[in-house]
This record gives C-alpha cells, structure tokens and sequence, in this order.
C-alpha cells in the first residue's frame, strides 16, 4: 500500500473513531478534490458523482466563475451581518432572483444558511400571517432535520425516532403517489389527486378545522419520498383549497428548484402562486454543503421568499440569524445565476433529461430484468427509479414480489461505487434516484447510464 493510501486509510479511520456516529455515509472515503462531474478520493479513486452532494454542487464541482466570486469577495467583505446592515451581494442576489420568481407577487427575500432553517422561517411565517397554528404536510415529504422541520418531515421515521415529542399542531396528508395510495403505477395522475384532495377535506373537517389551519407545505417534487412529482391538477386543488380558508400554500424547492426540472423552478410546470417559496441547495459551490437548491452550488444559502404585503407584517428582529444571508455565500449564488444564464443551463437540463429517461425506460424493457423495475419517473434532471422488493414495507405492501431479489437499490447503488459512479438511495422504498450536474456532458451522462445498467444487470442476474 502507496504512502498516500496508508494516510488516507488512516484519517477514515480517524474519522470513524471521532465523527458522530448520528451522521451517515455511502463511501467511507475522505473526498480530497471535486471539479465538474467528478471528484476525487483521498485513495486516488476518481468517481463520476451523480450526487451533486445531495442536489448542491449543480453546476460542477468548483466551478471557476462561481468559486473565483467567493474568493475575490472573501478579500473584501467576508461577514456583513444582515441585523446591522445591508451589504451588496445580498441585494445584486435578490436582483438577479426576481425574474427567475415564479409569479410576480413573489418579492420578499429572507436568505438564511440550510433547508431546514428556511422551513423553520417559513413556519414562522405562516403562523404570523394568519394568527393560527397547524402545519399540514405531506406523507413522504422531507422538510429538515432541525426541531420544526423534522415535525413536518414524513419521509422516514429516522429522522425523529427518539426525539419525540414533537412540534405540535402537525397533520399529515396522503401524497398523490401511486405506491404510498396502493394503487397501480399506472393510475392517471388525475385519479390519484381526487383521492388526496377528498383527503384533505376530510382532514379539514375530522383533524384541523380550517381556522386553526396555517399552512400546508409540499415540496413540488417529492425528494426523501422517493422523487415523486407532485401532479398540477392536484397543487392547482390546493391552491383552490388555501384561497378559500385563508391558509398559506408553501412550496419547499430546497431540491426541485433553481433549475434542476428544467425550469426554474418546479412549480412553474403548474402555474400555480405560492404564499412562501423555500429555495436553497442549488446555490453551492463546493462540495461541502447542502442548503438553496444550489443557490450557491456549495456555499450554505436559503432563501424564504413571499409578497411583501405579508412580510411587512413581521416585526423587525422576527427574523435574522448569525450568518444569514452570508456575503460570500450571496457572491457565490450571484454569479450562479449568471453562469445558469449565461451557460444556456436550462437547456442542457432538458436535453439531457431525454437522453437519462430513455436509457432509464430502456433498461426497464429489457426483458431480462423483468419484473425488477417499477417505475422510472421524475422531472428534468431529478429523477428516479424504483425497483421492486420481496418484502415492502410490510405484509401489507400490494406491490411485494417475492421473485425479485432484495435489497436491490441499496446493492445496486454499492455496485455503481464500484464501478466508479457515486449514486444515493432515497425512500422507504427500494428506490435510486439520479441528481447529476444541470451543466453533465451528454458524454458523461451516458457513461453513468451505461454503469448504472451494468450494475442493475449483474445484481439481478445474482438474485
């Protein structure tokens, strides 16, 4: 073993003994470099990372125009607290934010560090706004991972298993997701929205009567649940529902925006008005955090965004943060949005999602691998495949199928590691989802499928 492989095992192991165990990993690796697609492992293994360091890095790893922004801002203003003042980024961020906004009325910004700050903020919010309590969120939804976040989050139990009791005032709602309803995947879109709406009716009549109800929040694109879109006839439902009692729709695009479906944002495809937009991950820059949807592609951003009739009804210092809206990281997203515009980013998002879906719809054709695909499904560049397991979540999952092998996302994932390419599990089921770069080559995409099918061909054909 080379000198460098020797201390490279040797930190692993250092972190191993010293890093929280409550914290997970797919590699236990040290990531010694990341540029573009790929990244380097301190061993030397080079990977095609189609992780984007869950959805952050979205315009490559160390984009130059990106991280040359953050260093040339770091020698003038690293740390403008926003409860003192202004400073520049934090308004040329806004600036080049509100023609990207999904509806006009969207001109309030609050930018803050994660996701799950963001989503405490909202709740705040909406709380505020209409003088209630209840949250309504979605079954499968993922919103964070802090107190207020974590209550609304119905993704996983492990993200609040042993941390009860939570957040109170919190109902949840079925998600128009075929397997979740268990019904056919083929179920049309409309049907499976019909039957969520009645449920929200009924839970606003047996659960939260509607003047105690402050929000709903959904995010537009299922992440943690399994990358799931969120159909427009049933978001256009409860935007007629939240009209109609006074209730804030909040639309969390922590992972689906910024790009990432191939609009700006993921509610776009509806055309339906938030009260409250959650933005945050997409504006990193390096590979080390997760937050705006890659606002920053890897510098720790969020953005709460809503119409400025209705945060005027905050008091001043309602809201803020030690390092909200933070000038490198706000340096770091400005010149982001520039390099989505000017880098014709949305449209690399859209061609490379044909390519992804075909390759994807291909492998599950292939009658070899019969029945051990599910569903392929997604939007733009988020997208996800579901595989079949012989267990489910349980005896009564009708989708069981005792012929498959199992464990088959999580093997395959493994596989994919293997053979070069970082790839992540997501969901209660046995699902694999794909968040590669919005600026992938068509080389580099097809060099992932090809991987990807290779592994899902050697698992299955193991049994």
């Amino acid at each position: 073993m080379s000198s460098a492989a020797q201390s490279h095992a040797s930190l692993v192991e250092f972190g191993k003994q010293h890093v929280t165990k409550g914290l997970g990993r797919i590699v236990d690796a040290v990531i010694a470099k990341g540029e573009g697609s790929y990244v380097t492992l301190g061993d030397g293994r080079q990977l095609l990372d189609f992780t984007t360091g869950i959805g952050v890095t979205n315009f490559g790893h160390c984009h130059p125009k990106i991280s040359k922004a953050a260093a040339d801002q770091c020698m003038n203003l690293v740390h403008g607290q926003c409860s003192i003042a202004f400073h520049g980024p934090y308004l040329e961020l806004i600036q080049r934010l509100l023609p990207m906004m999904p509806h006009p009325s969207l001109d309030s910004f609050f930018f803050w560090n994660s996701g799950s700050e963001a989503v405490e903020a909202a709740i705040k919010m909406a709380r505020t706004f209409t003088g209630r309590q209840n949250i309504i969120s979605m079954q499968g939804g993922y919103h964070g991972r802090t107190f207020g976040a974590m209550a609304v989050t119905k993704s996983k139990t492990i993200y609040s298993e042993g941390f009860h009791p939570l957040m109170p005032g919190v109902f949840a709602l079925p998600f128009p997701y075929w397997h979740q309803l268990g019904v056919p995947s083929d179920t049309p879109s409309s049907k499976l929205s019909e039957m969520c709406l009645n449920q929200l009716s009924l839970l606003l009549s047996q659960a939260s009567a509607p003047r105690d109800t402050a929000a709903i929040i959904i995010e537009t694109v299922l992440g943690e649940g399994g990358y799931v879109p969120a159909p427009p006839e049933f978001l256009k439902g409860l935007r007629d529902i939240c009209d109609k009692h006074g209730i804030m729709l909040i639309i969390d695009e922590v992972q689906c925006g910024y790009g990432r479906t191939g609009k700006h944002y993921a509610i776009e495809y509806s055309g339906v008005r938030p009260d409250i937009m959650i933005t945050a991950k997409a504006s990193r820059f390096c590979p080390k955090a997760r937050n705006l949807g890659g606002l920053a592609n890897g510098f720790p951003l969020s953005g709460v965004i809503s119409r400025k009739e209705l945060t005027d009804k905050l008091k001043p210092g309602s809201m803020g943060g030690t390092y909200a809206g933070n000038a490198v990281a706000c340096a770091a997203a400005v010149a982001a949005a520039d390099v989505m515009k000017e880098e014709k980013i949305l449209d690399n998002v859209n061609a490379r999602s044909k390519e992804l879906f075909a390759a994807l719809n291909e492998l599950r054709a292939n009658p070899k691998l019969a029945p051990a695909i599910l569903d392929v499904r997604g939007q733009g560049l988020m997208v996800a495949v579901e595989f079949a397991s012989p267990t489910g979540t349980g005896p009564y999952d009708a989708f069981r199928n005792e012929a498959v092998p199992e464990k088959l996302a999580s093997r395959v994932a493994k596989r994919c590691v293997e053979k070069g390419l970082l790839i992540l599990t997501t969901s209660v089921y046995e699902v694999i989802r794909f968040i590669p770069p919005l600026n992938i080559s068509q080389e580099d995409l097809a060099k992932g499928c090809r991987i990807f099918a290779e592994a899902v061909e050697e698992v299955v054909r193991e049994g």
